[in-house]
C-alpha cells in the first residue's frame, strides 16, 4: 500500500476570534498544524504528507512545516473544504498512491494507533471512517424548547483521518464536484462506496473554539512530562572585526576563535537541548576534529538538536541564555537574537530569553580574553518518550 496523508488546512477558523488562523496558533508552544503534520510524518505506514493551505499562509506554513520528513510541496486550497480536498487529490495524480487519508489540519492529536486502525481497514475496504459512539441523550429542539428523544443507537460521531482508495475517492470528487457534502465519507456514499467504521479516539478532537484551545493545553499537560537541560560554552577572542552571538553578527574589535563560527550562545543552547533529551553533547554530534564542520554556522548544530527532539515528539517550551562578557554590549542586539533563536528552534519569540552580564572585571571574561555563555532549555516530551 502506498498511502499519502492529505492534511486540509486552508480554512480561516473565524470562531476563535481575530489573529492567526487557528491552525497556526500555538498549543504548548507549537502551532497546531505542526503537531498535525508531525503525527502523520511520524507514522511508519504513511509514505508522504501533502498539506492544502490558504494562499495567504505560505510564510506561516513554512514555519509550521520546518524540517519535517515526508512532506510534499503544499497545494493552495479553494473556497470550500470540499474543493480544497479535490485540489489536493488532483495534485497527487502524478504520484498515484493506492490510498489516501484525508485529515483536518485542526485535529493535532491523531494518535498513531488510531491511524493504524484506519490503515488496517483499507486493506479490506475502499473507505474507512474512525468514529465514536454517542453516549449523551439526544433530543430535538425547537426555539430552545426540548423535544422528542432521538434514537442514538444508530448514530456515531465522525472523525478524521478518513481513509479511501485513492482512485475511488478522486473519481467521486470529479463526478460530484458540483454538489456539496459535509465530509468525504458523505461524498463517497453518494458514489456508492461502502464505508467501514473503526474506533476513533476521544483525544482526536477538532480545535475550533477558544474553549478547545484550553482543552488542548490541558490535554498536553496531562500527557507530557517536562524536562530541562543546561549548557555552558566558552570561546576566546582572536583577530577580527565582528562576533556571531545567538545567530546575530555583532560588530566588535575582535572575533571569536572556534572550529565553527564560534557562536558561543547557540553552542550553549544546543548543549542544553541535547542534555534535556539525554542525547550527549555538541561534540558527540559535531566533533571539532572533523574537517567537514569547519566554519559551519552554529544554527546547523541547533537545528540538528531540534530535529532529535522532534523525533521524540518533543517540544521546546522555553530557552534562557545568558552571555557573559565585558564587550561587546549586547542590549542593542537582544531582540534580533531572540528572533533568530526563535526562528531556528521553531517556537514563538515570547519563549526565548537573552540576557547579558559581566564578571565585574574578574576572570578571563573580565580581562576581555573571551566570551562565555550558559543556557537553560525546558522541553515537554510524551511520558513514554526516550532516546534511541
Amino acid at each position: 500500500m502506498h498511502i499519502v496523508a492529505l492534511i486540509v488546512a486552508a480554512g480561516r477558523g473565524t470562531r476563535v476570534g481575530e489573529g492567526l488562523p487557528k491552525q497556526y496558533r500555538p498549543v504548548g508552544g507549537t502551532p497546531i498544524l505542526a503537531r498535525t503534520l508531525n503525527a502523520f510524518c511520524d507514522h511508519p505506514d504513511i509514505k508522504s504528507v501533502l498539506a492544502v493551505i490558504h494562499h495567504d499562509d505560505q510564510a506561516h506554513y513554512k514555519k509550521a512545516a520546518r524540517d519535517l520528513p515526508k512532506l510534499l510541496p503544499p497545494v493552495v486550497g479553494r473556497a470550500t473544504r470540499q474543493a480544497s480536498v479535490f485540489a489536493g487529490l488532483e495534485a497527487l495524480a502524478d504520484i498515484d498512491p493506492t490510498h489516501v487519508l484525508i485529515h483536518d489540519g485542526a485535529r493535532p492529536f491523531a494518535a498513531s494507533d488510531m491511524i493504524s486502525r484506519v490503515v488496517a481497514g483499507l486493506e479490506h475496504y475502499e473507505s474507512v471512517l474512525p468514529s465514536l459512539s454517542v453516549t449523551d441523550t439526544l433530543r430535538e429542539q425547537v426555539d430552545g424548547v426540548a423535544g422528542e428523544t432521538v434514537d442514538r443507537s444508530k448514530l456515531v460521531r465522525a472523525q478524521t483521518p478518513q481513509g479511501f482508495a485513492y482512485k475511488a475517492i478522486l473519481d467521486a470528487h470529479r463526478t460530484h464536484q458540483s454538489e456539496e457534502f459535509t465530509d468525504d465519507v458523505a461524498l463517497a456514499l453518494r458514489s456508492g462506496i461502502h464505508t467501514q467504521l473503526v474506533d476513533g479516539s476521544e483525544d482526536n478532537f477538532k480545535v475550533t473554539t477558544p474553549e478547545d484551545f484550553d482543552r488542548a493545553e490541558r490535554f498536553l499537560s496531562a500527557s507530557n512530562e517536562t524536562r530541562s537541560g543546561s549548557g555552558f560554552d566558552v570561546h576566546r577572542f582572536t583577530g577580527g572585526d565582528k562576533v556571531t552571538l545567538c545567530g546575530v553578527s555583532v560588530p566588535h574589535s575582535q572575533s571569536l576563535l572556534g572550529h565553527s563560527d564560534a557562536d558561543v550562545g547557540l553552542h550553549a543552547i544546543t548543549d542544553a537541548l541535547l542534555g534535556a533529551i539525554s542525547a550527549g553533547d555538541i561534540g558527540d554530534h559535531f566533533p571539532p576534529s572533523d574537517a567537514q564542520w569547519k566554519g559551519t554556522p552554529s544554527r546547523v548544530f541547533l537545528e540538528h538538536a531540534g530535529t532529535l527532539l522532534a523525533k521524540q515528539s518533543g517540544q521546546i517550551t522555553n530557552v534562557d541564555v545568558t552571555l557573559i562578557c565585558e564587550a561587546p554590549k549586547i542590549g542593542a542586539h537582544r531582540e534580533a537574537m531572540r528572533t533568530a533563536i526563535a526562528e531556528i528552534v521553531g517556537v514563538s519569540k515570547d519563549r526565548i530569553s537573552v540576557k547579558a552580564t559581566t564578571t565585574e572585571g574578574l576572570g578571563f571574561t573580565g580581562r576581555g580574553e573571551g566570551i562565555a555563555a550558559q543556557a537553560l532549555v525546558t522541553v515537554t516530551l510524551p511520558r513514554s518518550a526516550g532516546t534511541e
